[in-house]
């Protein structure tokens, strides 16, 4: 299993042999199916992290990769200390976090896109001051902090009003400066932006970038929209299957999966254009046509074209990152299942 390179600065994360077993009940529907459980229980065992071995170090930017179900949360619950392990070592800046020290707490931050830590009643003010309370932030530290995140992010206006009349991308900036009130070392984001808009998204992550370049803070962000990862994130760790498959740079792991060239083309609407073979139309429509072809072909493709033809407009791009995407899970999936051909597991090659 493939590394990222050495490190100088200590770790503020390892694990070895990291592993999580959950026991599930399960019981046959109906009234007849609940009447056997009470004699005769059914259990499953299932495997939610495997084996993992990770190191990241001080002001890291890291990017956690995986479909729904692969052991992403399950990892960062047992790195945040929300629940033990079943076995393997970890220690996170220091501590074992399901010791739940407050020395430790006082650390990290953990902002999830799908739960708040903001009351919805209350004003977002007076959370920051409870925040404050709880995390002994002395009064300097706590005025400095809030007067240079609110300015990164410009929302002065919104700190007095109640949090339930703003927006979602108003509500996500707040709970990012509520997780950085206390000047955490290390900050876990799960899906950050999800459901925010471009402009909302880009602002956030211009954000994270700023605070991890600036301040220092390790970052380690697990999200559905691979441009997040891609953009903020130089390392990247796939898990799938509970088991980690890829741990190396972010534009490695995607050159390795974008093997194809999306080319646009617009020209006379009377004009018959035939694609030459091993392109693969995609769209079409009056004047405009898209196909897709094999990187190392767009070239000679679109040097046969421009000679026979002539266009009004020509735009070659990466092959959609949603699509490369799925080329990353689904080969990982293959190489979770331990019947799959290891030899013939691309994740395999990719990894560095």
């Amino acid at each position: 299993m493939g590394m990222s390179e050495t490190k100088t600065a200590p770790a503020l994360i390892q694990t070895r042999g990291l592993t999580k077993t959950y026991q599930r009940f399960e019981k046959e529907a109906g009234l007849a199916g609940s009447f056997k459980s009470l004699f005769r229980r059914k259990y499953l065992m299932k495997t939610a992290v495997e084996a993992f071995d990770l190191d990241i170090g001080e002001g890291e930017f890291v990017g956690l990769i995986g479909p729904n179900g692969a052991g992403k949360t399950s990892l960062v619950k047992m790195l945040t200390g929300i629940v033990a392990p079943t076995s393997g070592s970890i220690a996170v800046l220091g501590f074992y976090p399901n010791k739940l020290e407050d020395a430790f707490k006082k650390q990290y931050a953990l902002v999830m896109g799908q739960k708040s830590q903001l009351f919805f009643d209350l004003t977002a003010a007076d959370t920051f001051l409870l925040f404050k309370e709880l995390y002994q932030i002395p009064a300097g530290v706590y005025r400095r902090n809030l007067d240079y995140f609110t300015g990164i992010f410009k929302v002065q206006e919104q700190l007095n009003v109640q949090v339930r009349t703003l927006s979602l991308g108003e509500r996500m900036k707040l709970e990012l400066i509520t997780a950085l009130l206390h000047n955490p070392r290390l900050l876990f984001l799960d899906e950050p932006t999800i459901g925010l808009d471009a402009p909302a998204q880009r602002q956030i992550r211009s954000f994270l970038r700023e605070v991890n370049r600036e301040r220092g803070t390790t970052i380690i962000l697990t999200s559905h929209y691979m441009e997040d990862v891609r953009s903020l994130c130089p390392r990247s760790v796939v898990i799938n299957g509970g088991r980690k498959l890829y741990d190396g740079s972010t534009e490695k792991l995607f050159a390795s999966y974008q093997s194809l060239k999306k080319i646009s083309l617009r020209f006379d609407e009377d004009m018959e254009l035939s694609l030459p073979a091993g392109a693969v139309l995609t769209e079409q429509g009056p004047g405009r046509l898209v196909f897709t072809v094999a990187k190392e072909r767009s070239g000679g493709v679109l040097g046969r074209l421009m000679e026979r033809y002539s266009f009004g407009d020509i735009a070659v791009e990466e092959e959609d990152i949603g699509s490369v995407v799925e080329r990353i899970y689904a080969a990982g999936s293959a190489a979770a299942d331990p019947t799959a051909d290891p030899a013939a597991d691309p994740v395999a090659g990719a990894r560095a």
